[in-house]
C-alpha cells in the first residue's frame, strides 16, 4: 500500500513538470499542450517509417519467409507509435490510473466487441506458425475461388484473384476451410480428363489419340522421371485407363501433369480440341457416347383409333386428322409406360 504518491502519478507529474520548465512563457498559449502532443505524434510516426525502412533488409535476411519478415516490421512500427501516443497523452495530462480504471469497467463490453478480432489474430499467429501458404502461393478456396496470395497480416489474407480483384478474408475464417496449395513446393500439378465412347469403339486406338492430345501441349509435361508424391511415384507421361463400363459408353479417363497450375481451364480446353479434332478425322472407328433412349409400347399401353374420316376430310378440303381414343381407364393409349 503506497503513502505517498504512486510512482506512475509521479512519473506523470515529472514529465509535465519538465516540459512546462523547458517551454518557454511566449509559447504557452492557450492549447499549447494538445499542439505539443500532435507533435510528438507525427514525430513517431516519421521515427516509425524511418526505422521501418532502415531494419527492412536485415530483417528480411533474418527471417526467411517474407510474410514473417512483414509481421516483423509491422510490431517495430506499432511498438514506436504506441511509446509516441503514451508520450502525448502524458502531455495532456492523462494518468495511467484512470486509464487502467476505464478499461476495468468496460472489459465486459470491449470483449464481447473485439472477440471476433482477437480470434483472427490467434488465428493469424497459427498461419504464420504452421506455414500452409505463403505471399506468391497460388491457393483454392473451399468455394472454387482462386487467387494469389497477396498479403498476411494477423487478422486476414488477402489474395489477389484471378479475375483481377482482391479478396480479404480473415484468418478464423481461413482456417476453418479447405485450402488447397497449388504452389507450396512443387508446381507440378496432375490432372484428369474423362472421354465416353461408345462400346463399337475401337478403345484402344482413342487412348492413343487422347495421349497424343496431351504430348503436344506444352504446358504438359511429356515424359521423364517418375514423379514422387509421398511414398508413392507416379509416371510423368500422359497415360490414360479405363476407368469404368458405363450406361452409354466406356469411360476413358485421361491423367497428365502440367508444369504450371496457373492456366489449368485453357490447357484443360486446348486438350479437348485435340481430342475431339483426332477422334472425328481419324480413320479408326470411334464414336462419342451419349444418352439414348426407346420409348416401348406394349399390350398395357391402351389401344389406338388410327381411322380416318375421309368423308369429312373431303368436305372440308384438308386431310382428317386421326381421332385418339381414351382406355378404358380414362387415359390416352401411349401416355403410360
Amino acid at each position: 500500500m503506497w503513502l505517498g504518491t504512486p510512482p506512475a502519478v509521479a512519473s506523470v507529474a515529472a514529465v509535465q513538470g519538465g516540459l512546462v520548465a523547458v517551454v518557454p512563457e511566449w509559447a504557452k498559449f492557450p492549447g499549447w499542450k494538445w499542439v505539443a502532443a500532435a507533435l510528438v505524434i507525427v514525430a513517431g510516426v516519421l521515427l516509425s517509417r524511418y526505422v521501418v525502412r532502415l531494419a527492412g533488409r536485415p530483417i528480411a535476411r533474418r527471417f526467411r519467409r517474407q510474410s514473417v519478415a512483414q509481421m516483423v516490421l509491422r510490431l517495430v512500427r506499432g511498438s514506436i507509435i504506441a511509446v509516441t501516443l503514451v508520450a502525448a497523452a502524458s502531455i495532456l495530462g492523462f494518468e495511467l490510473g484512470n486509464v487502467v480504471l476505464s478499461v476495468t469497467v468496460f472489459s465486459a463490453v470491449l470483449g464481447i466487441v473485439l472477440a471476433p478480432i482477437v480470434g483472427s489474430a490467434i488465428n493469424g499467429l497459427f498461419i504464420l506458425a504452421d506455414e500452409p501458404y505463403e505471399i506468391g502461393d497460388m491457393i483454392e478456396l473451399q468455394d472454387g475461388r482462386r487467387g494469389f496470395v497477396d498479403e498476411i497480416t494477423i487478422r486476414y489474407t488477402k489474395l489477389f484473384t484471378l479475375q483481377n480483384t482482391f479478396l480479404v478474408v480473415p484468418n478464423s475464417t481461413m482456417r476453418e476451410q479447405l485450402v488447397t496449395n497449388y504452389s507450396a513446393e512443387d508446381e507440378r500439378v496432375r490432372l484428369k480428363l474423362d472421354v465416353l465412347v461408345t462400346y463399337e469403339s475401337d478403345t484402344e486406338r482413342a487412348r492413343t489419340l487422347m495421349r497424343q492430345a496431351a504430348r503436344e501441349d506444352d504446358a504438359v509435361v511429356r515424359g521423364g522421371p517418375d514423379i514422387r508424391i509421398g511414398s508413392a511415384r507416379y509416371p510423368a507421361r500422359p497415360t490414360v485407363l479405363r476407368a469404368s463400363f458405363a450406361d452409354d459408353g466406356v469411360l476413358l479417363r485421361l491423367r497428365y501433369w502440367v508444369t504450371k497450375p496457373y492456366r489449368i481451364p485453357t490447357v484443360e480446353s486446348r486438350i479437348r480440341d485435340r481430342i475431339w479434332d483426332s477422334f472425328r478425322s481419324d480413320e479408326a472407328d470411334i464414336r462419342f457416347a451419349y444418352p439414348h433412349r426407346h420409348l416401348v409400347f406394349d399390350d398395357t399401353s391402351g389401344t389406338l383409333d388410327a381411322s380416318v374420316d375421309a368423308d369429312r376430310g373431303a368436305a372440308e378440303g384438308r386431310p382428317a386428322a386421326p381421332r385418339r381414343q381414351r382406355s378404358a381407364d380414362g387415359q390416352h393409349p401411349g401416355d403410360g409406360e
